[in-house]
């Protein structure tokens, strides 16, 4: 079942573990019950320290716990669940499960962990996944972590295909969805910082109180996307005391499949390199500023005086300058059923919720590059896409264009404008759009994939710096801003071509031109507020 590289790789980290661990296996007939046991069988052989058990007496077949035996007191401890055979962006959940629950600490801050630690209470977790979902894995890694860490709390992961009928009685649509003790909980991506959030109310004003006594940077960054972090790592090899605001590392490209195109890097996804930008960063003096957004700023109009940067949580940071880099997030398409049936028929990422759509009728609305290649991989899925463009002629590039010709369960509608998606008050049942003809006409369907494009991240911005109609910072040739000291880059700009490689560019760019207006500005020595209320007063 695991390719010869991947078992050579997976040996060398079981070598490392620093307990024996049980795979107690909860198994029946079925065929993905045979996949799981020969899954967990070469997985225990390719370390002495990890044992298989097929005594489980789980409800959910096939699933399996991860434990920590523990040969001196004679048991075994709890440890992690997976009802899911977790290969595809599981797997490596599955690896960090096992070396987790063996002893290895999970990489989180003593604060986290010891947060983690403090919650009161028992916390039940159900996390419904889907093997080709880039956004599950960060989900069930943090929940997986944080039962580790504390033995109140418990993560079932479950695999939506194996699982139907859970799926289908709890009208599951989108992954990754968590349920806490039965009650729906959280859809879509969130990292530890943001569970602990929801799980504990007094979190944001702790971070506010910690966050007043940092010090003025010289660089700050909003935002952590491939431009924030490019622009990160240049500040800092200036030896500039630079500061990045990181709500999630990575920012778009963590939606990204395939990426073909980042030059010297033949094939990678966006998990990875987003990984690889995260890694990148932290090998620099810069103070990752983790789980935060910015909500809103004050510039100075001294130049070379400090501005300021409002965050939600309510604190404030200050900067001799500014970058900003918040990129950019899918446009919604603003027609009426779209917020009322979002996650139970209408999506955004077909590659995390294409699966939950196997064999039902599907439309995507956008004839670019995404609503192309959206069309293509569902294609696969479904039983039938309509893709929908508002123009005269599809926009993706040609051989996309060609590829999805040549599928024959995909039907193509240009000047379709969609105009309402319809419901039955639960689920999608259809979606109305008007032809050139100035005509309405209505598709029957389960499922409508929102593709259109991209608004920049900029609204906190409005009424402090020069914006395009669009919302796009205006910047100059050298990421400047209307604001002296205050620079952009990547999506949220006028830059054309929002490409990865171009934001990195675009990065770097503007580090090196805050660098060159800080040595030419002496600085200003000024007090600063550091709350948003002492700002407001």
């Amino acid at each position: 079942m695991l390719q010869d590289t991947i078992k050579a790789q997976l040996k060398g980290y079981l070598a490392n573990l620093s307990h024996p661990v049980v795979l107690e296996a909860s198994l029946d007939d079925s065929a993905p019950s045979h996949e799981m046991h020969e899954l967990l069988h070469e997985v225990a052989a390719l370390s002495d320290k990890v044992q298989v058990s097929e005594q489980g007496v789980a409800t959910r077949r096939p699933s399996f716990v991860i434990r920590r035996a523990d040969a001196a007191a004679g048991n075994t401890i709890a440890g992690v669940t997976f009802a899911a055979i977790p290969m595809g962006h599981e797997f490596t959940s599955f690896v960090l499960a096992l070396l987790q629950v063996a002893g290895r600490a999970p990489k989180f801050s003593d604060d986290v962990i010891a947060q983690i630690r403090a919650l009161p209470g028992k916390y039940t977790f159900e996390t419904y996944v889907s093997l080709s979902c880039q956004n599950c894995p960060d989900v069930v890694q943090a929940l997986n972590a944080m039962s580790v860490i504390n033995p109140n709390i418990h993560n079932t992961t479950i695999d939506g295909a194996l699982f139907q009928d859970e799926v289908a009685a709890r009208n599951i649509m989108s992954v990754p969805q968590v349920y806490l003790n039965g009650e729906a909980f959280e859809t879509g991506r969130a990292d530890v910082e943001q569970i602990l959030a929801k799980l504990d109310a007094d979190a944001p004003r702790r971070a506010a109180e910690k966050l007043k006594d940092i010090p003025p940077f010289d660089v700050l960054i909003i935002g952590s996307g491939p431009a924030g972090a490019a622009a990160a790592v240049y500040a800092a090899r200036k030896g500039l005391r630079t500061g990045i605001v990181a709500e999630r590392f990575g920012g778009q490209v963590m939606d990204t499949d395939g990426i073909e195109n980042f030059i010297s890097v033949q094939e990678t996804d966006g998990p990875k390199l987003s990984a690889a930008l995260e890694a990148h960063v932290r090998q620099y003096d810069v103070d990752v500023i983790s789980s935060q957004r910015a909500s809103e700023l004050f510039p100075t109009a001294q130049p070379g005086g400090l501005h300021g940067v409002a965050l939600e949580s309510g604190a404030i940071l200050h900067s001799r300058t500014v970058i900003i880099a918040t990129g950019a997030h899918w446009r919604h398409l603003g027609v009426p059923g779209e917020e009322e049936y979002r996650n139970k028929g209408v999506a955004y990422c077909p590659h995390c919720d294409g699966p939950f759509y196997k064999g039902k009728r599907v439309a995507v609305a956008g004839g670019g590059n995404s609503g192309v290649e959206a069309a293509i991989d569902l294609a696969g899925i479904v039983a039938h896409v309509t893709l929908l463009q508002r123009g005269s002629h599809l926009k993706a590039d040609k051989v996309l264009q060609d590829k999805l010709h040549s599928m024959t369960n995909v039907t193509v509608l240009t000047e379709a404008l969609t105009t309402r998606i319809e419901g039955n008050g639960k689920n999608v049942t259809g979606l109305t759009y008007r032809g050139g003809d100035g005509t309405d006409h209505q598709i029957d369907l389960e499922g409508v994939f929102v593709q259109i494009g991209l608004l920049p991240n900029t609204g906190w911005l409005k009424g402090t710096i020069q914006l395009t109609d669009f919302g796009e910072i205006v910047v100059n040739d050298h990421g400047a801003t209307s604001i002296p000291g205050i620079f952009a880059a990547g999506d949220a700009t006028t830059t054309p071509y929002k490409q990865i490689v171009i934001a990195i560019g675009d990065g770097a760019k503007a580090a090196l031109s805050a660098f060159d207006y800080l040595i030419r500005v002496p600085p200003i020595v000024q007090k600063h507020a550091t709350t948003l209320e002492a700002v407001s007063n």
